[in-house]
């Protein structure tokens, strides 16, 4: 009788999987990875809440259980009321949507930055004494421990008295500052940037957990500085962020994994090259394929998918030497609307028992999301993952050599294609394609444009010709606003929207601006 119950179950949990999506997690396969989680990047591009809900009952139905939130000045600090910006959610905002996301059984990591990374604290002049740089303020002094404790442990409070998962991210990469001002370039000539290093990250990792919670730090400073990794909590863990290089980039990775810490894996789905103009697909496809059966054999714990909206880094616009007015990011990608395909491919791959390669899944998502045949899909592909190459300074920067009109060529035949596939459903998430690849030819048009007038020898004869140029490319700009404004305005909030728009085209305004006025 007991053999027939088991049978039994094991057909309702078969039934069961063969009724779910393709990319949901197969009940019968055993699986290391306990936490299966998405990172959410709210330093620009701030979702509106409606579509944050959709967005995490998706990843619900699909196998996640964590969200990791990255919530930056949209959180409102009850203590710190400088913190928050203007897309800033209210505390109930925030309940409610912690509430919904825990009765999808997601638990929802905060995620505060509490070394580098940090401008839009620093930004205000009451932080001012705990700056490592008062220009550069992205980063926090480890030399002012008290200041920094007494900050961190008020921010750490507040997140946890909202937020019930077990976890909090302190953050702790790129501190391209680590050792600069004076006091720190002393104390590091005495114990080393390792140290210098972790006892910082010693103190925050202590404050998490005397508030009952397991603090989460990123890796690649451990990596390149680990000699005092063991100062940390026992408690802590590291995430071995990766988006498709060797382990070995940041350092010995065998000393991370020696640690004896607990590491979760992480893969992205936008990252650098990727901006306005260009998503390298096949970077991100390739990543998610490579990284996570890498995580499982490292026998990492953890894989949470990184989504950046911005590089992290931003620009300082100033109205004195001392008084700065606003950041701005440098790096601006497309939002996360538009990722749908490269979302599921990560949730597919999830499943320990999914093989499909990333043609596979490609042609099986256009099959079902677009109703387009295998030559079709893979025309689709091709168009996505073609020339994925920035031009800087005039210079396209790729493995073979390669003229900006190459590259505007090759971009056109992409639009080409993408408007030709026609599909017959998914119409609207298919809209993001095309606008994407529209975006790119404006951007490649304005670049060759740029280029050609910054050669050598052009005369102000030649300018009018180009003004004419730059007049029409500006003529179709509006378009491309309409078009990006009604696939994301129910994603993005309105001043986001306008924010994203100006900023797009504001090269190609200004150089129309100055050699317009050339006779």
């Amino acid at each position: 009788m007991k053999a027939y119950l088991q049978r039994s179950l094991l057909l309702i949990l078969l039934v069961i999987g063969m009724a779910r999506p393709s990319s949901a997690i197969n009940l019968n396969v055993a699986d290391s990875v306990a936490v299966k989680g998405f990172h959410l990047d709210m330093r620009i591009q701030v979702m509106k809440m409606p579509a944050m809900k959709k967005f995490v009952l998706n990843l619900s139905k699909n196998g996640i259980n964590t969200l990791l939130v990255e919530w930056e000045g949209s959180y409102p600090f009850v203590k710190e009321p400088l913190i928050a910006n203007k897309y800033a959610y209210s505390r109930q905002e925030i309940r409610d949507f912690i509430g919904y996301c825990n009765s999808l059984h997601i638990q929802v990591i905060p995620l505060q930055q509490s070394f580098g990374h940090v401008e839009y604290i620093l930004r205000n002049y009451k932080y001012a004494a705990l700056r490592e740089d008062q220009k550069d303020f992205s980063q926090v002094c480890p030399s002012e421990p008290e200041l920094n404790k007494k900050l961190f442990t008020t921010l750490y409070t507040d997140l946890v008295a909202t937020h019930n998962s077990p976890y909090v991210h302190i953050g702790g990469d790129e501190t391209y500052l680590l050792g600069h001002c004076e006091k720190c370039k002393k104390r590091a000539a005495e114990i080393g940037l390792s140290r210098l290093y972790f006892d910082h990250i010693k103190m925050l990792c202590d404050i998490v957990v005397s508030l009952g919670k397991k603090p989460i730090v990123w890796a690649d400073i451990a990596l390149k500085y680990p000699d005092y990794i063991n100062l940390l909590p026992k408690e802590t863990i590291f995430i071995d962020w990766n988006y498709g290089w060797d382990v070995n980039r940041f350092g010995d990775h065998a000393k991370l994994l020696q640690s004896g810490y607990e590491i979760w894996g992480s893969p992205a789905l936008r990252s650098h090259p990727d901006n306005y103009f260009l998503t390298d697909w096949q970077k991100h496809f390739n990543n998610v394929r490579d990284f996570l059966p890498l995580s499982r054999k490292l026998g990492y714990k953890g894989i949470v998918m990184t989504s950046w909206s911005t590089s992290g880094v931003y620009s300082t616009l100033f109205e004195s030497e001392d008084e700065p007015i606003e950041l701005y990011a440098i790096r601006h990608v497309y939002p996360l609307s538009g990722f749908n395909i490269l979302i599921n491919y990560y949730l597919n791959a999830l499943n320990p028992a999914s093989k499909l390669t990333n043609d596979q899944f490609i042609k099986s998502y256009c099959s079902s999301r677009y109703g387009l045949d295998a030559r079709k899909a893979m025309l689709f592909k091709k168009a996505l993952c073609s020339t994925p190459y920035n031009v800087v300074h005039g210079k396209v920067i790729s493995p073979s050599a390669i003229t900006i009109g190459q590259l505007l060529d090759s971009a056109k035949t992409s639009l080409k294609t993408l408007r030709l596939l026609q599909p017959v459903k998914g119409l609207q998430e298919f809209k993001h394609y095309i606008l994407m690849a529209d975006i790119r030819v404006y951007y490649l048009t304005y670049m060759k444009i740029e280029a050609e007038v910054n050669a050598p020898g052009v005369t102000d004869k030649q300018i009018p010709a180009y003004v004419l140029q730059l007049k029409k490319l500006l003529a179709d700009e509006q378009r491309l606003n309409d078009e990006f404004t009604a696939l994301n305005q129910d994603f993005l909030f309105k001043s986001s929207i306008d924010e994203e728009n100006l900023l797009r085209s504001q090269k190609v305004h200004v150089l129309y601006d100055r050699l317009a006025k050339v006779k």
